[in-house]
Formats: structure tokens, C-alpha cells, sequence
């Protein structure tokens, strides 16, 4: 039976929200049911967030051809591995605790994927401990389209650039991962108008943390453990903007003012960037807004 952690439970109290928490927890399974089953295998792409040798976490994009993801009740096999150069590529060549989030953006569905990973020949099986159908709130809708083959290259930093603010500046969809003390990894999806995600300095970012689905699943992590990753992707040039750090939830209601929506605020630190050029071999459509999208601030 699925349960929440003291952390969850802490950020659900003080947020008011207790009860429908509790409604919300039947909706964590620990297998597939088979609508879920169907919907996996349509995917050509999967975030997959985890913790390096070093235990920072990163999130980033497992991509293939619809198939690839291959689910079975309790596992989740992925035929696909990160680029040798990609921040998970070490973590994931072990046993790892791994949170994914699977999105389907011209259906505006996803859906939340936990569990312990082992490498395979040519991929990852994934044995599941949480399964979990979140709404299509703030998902902005998009659907594939051609592109252009072209060389990855990769940038590392300890700060944004002034182009990777901007870049941040103008999304309107990014994934975080956080993970519980004891390292059970959790992947989520934000999504909002461009302008929702403010950057404060090349090291400090601030979000708004919309109405959910009251689980509080990545504030709950962040309670206990502040260690966080973000991927912004590039649904345009297929970049992938890759960021590890700590992260805060801000309870203040005068600064949770200034943006309209907002519950309250996430801030998160930059300790380390990577941005890979042409790292995702998809491309997707200019989007339609979701109407669930408050404006920016």
C-alpha cells in the first residue's frame, strides 16, 4: 500500500491540503495497469532523473523510436542509453534509484515512472515502486516535426551564460528530479507561460509552484533533502540544458504575490551546468498554450 514520507506529509499540512492528499495517494500503484502499458509503448522519448557517483542529481532524455520503452506489469524496460557525455551516463552504467516522468505533448498526458534501474545490454530494465497518472495541467501541447541532423557539442559551467538565461527566461516547460533522504529518485514536470521561471542572478533561480495534484512529491523531497536537477529542453533546436543544485520551497505569501497562481515559490540553486547542442533527435511544433497556464509574472 502506497504511503507518503514525513516530508510529504509535512509540506501537505502546511499547505492545508491533508485530505485531499489522502484521497490523491490511490493513484501511486506499484505496477502498470494496461492503459499505461499502451501509453509507454507510443513514447519516442522518457526524462530520467538519478544521482551521479558524486550524489548530485541530474535529470536528462532517453529517446528511441516508439517501441523503445517496453513495459511489463512491474518493470519498464528503456532500449536506450545516454550519450557518453551526458551527466547520467556513469550513474546509469550501475544499479541506480531513478524517478522518470514519460510525456506525451500533442496529448498533453504523462505519466510518473520510480523505481531501481539496472543496465542491460543496449538499454536499462527498470523495477517499479511507484507508478503514478498525473492531469494534463500545464502541459503545453506540441507535435513532432522534421529536423535537421547536427554535431552535438557540449558546454560546461558553474553559472548560466547570458544565452542559458535567456533560455530559461523564455521556457515554458522544464522537468525537475529530487530524491528522499534515503535516495529514492522522483522526476516532475513544470510547465507555465514563458516568463514563469525568473532568474535572479547566473546562479539563482525562482519559480511559481502552481495548484497540483496535492501530493507535494518533489516539495515533500525537497523538506527533507534540498538536492535538485533541472532539463530545460529545446523543443526547437534539441538542445538539452542540463542543471544540478539545491532548491528551497519559499512559504512567504507577500513574494509568492508577484506571480500570479502561485501557491508559493520554489528557489533554486546553480552549482553546475552542462548544455548539450543537438543532444535530442526530436523537434516539435510551436505550442498551444495550456489554459491551466496562469499569466507571467
Amino acid at each position: 500500500m502506497a504511503t507518503y514520507h514525513d516530508g510529504e506529509l509535512s509540506v501537505q499540512h502546511r499547505a492545508g491540503l491533508q485530505r485531499p492528499a489522502e484521497s490523491a495517494l490511490r493513484a501511486i500503484r506499484t505496477a502498470f495497469p494496461e492503459v499505461a502499458m499502451a501509453f509507454l509503448t507510443r513514447q519516442p522519448m522518457i526524462v530520467v532523473g538519478a544521482a551521479d557517483p558524486a550524489g548530485r542529481l541530474w535529470t536528462t532524455l532517453l529517446t528511441g523510436d516508439p517501441g523503445f520503452l517496453q513495459p511489463t506489469e512491474t518493470t519498464l524496460a528503456i532500449r536506450s542509453l545516454p550519450h557518453p557525455d551526458d551527466p547520467l551516463a556513469e550513474a546509469l552504467a550501475s544499479p541506480a534509484k531513478v524517478g522518470m516522468i514519460a510525456i506525451e505533448p500533442a496529448t498533453r498526458r504523462r505519466m510518473r515512472i520510480n523505481g531501481t534501474s539496472e543496465p542491460v545490454p543496449g538499454g536499462l530494465l527498470v523495477t517499479t515502486d511507484q507508478v503514478i497518472s498525473n492531469c494534463p495541467k500545464y502541459i503545453q501541447q506540441r507535435t513532432p516535426a522534421p529536423f535537421p541532423s547536427a554535431p552535438r557539442t557540449l558546454h560546461r559551467g558553474t553559472s548560466l551564460t547570458p544565452a542559458q538565461q535567456r533560455t530559461l527566461a523564455e521556457a515554458d516547460t522544464f522537468f525537475v528530479a529530487t530524491a528522499s533522504p534515503e535516495g529514492d529518485a522522483d522526476a516532475s514536470h513544470r510547465g507555465g507561460s514563458p516568463g514563469f521561471v525568473r532568474v535572479l542572478s547566473p546562479t539563482r533561480l525562482r519559480w511559481p509552484d502552481y495548484q497540483g495534484n496535492t501530493m507535494f512529491l518533489t516539495l515533500g523531497n525537497l523538506e527533507l533533502n534540498p538536492a535538485a536537477a533541472l532539463l530545460v529542453p529545446s523543443w526547437t533546436t534539441g538542445s538539452l540544458l542540463h542543471l544540478t543544485g539545491t532548491a528551497e520551497t519559499v512559504w512567504d505569501e507577500a513574494e509568492a504575490a508577484a506571480f500570479p497562481g502561485a501557491q508559493r515559490l520554489v528557489d533554486f540553486t546553480v552549482e553546475e551546468v552542462r548544455e548539450a547542442t543537438a543532444a535530442m533527435p526530436l523537434r516539435w511544433s510551436p505550442p498551444a498554450y495550456s489554459k491551466f497556464n496562469p499569466p507571467a509574472p
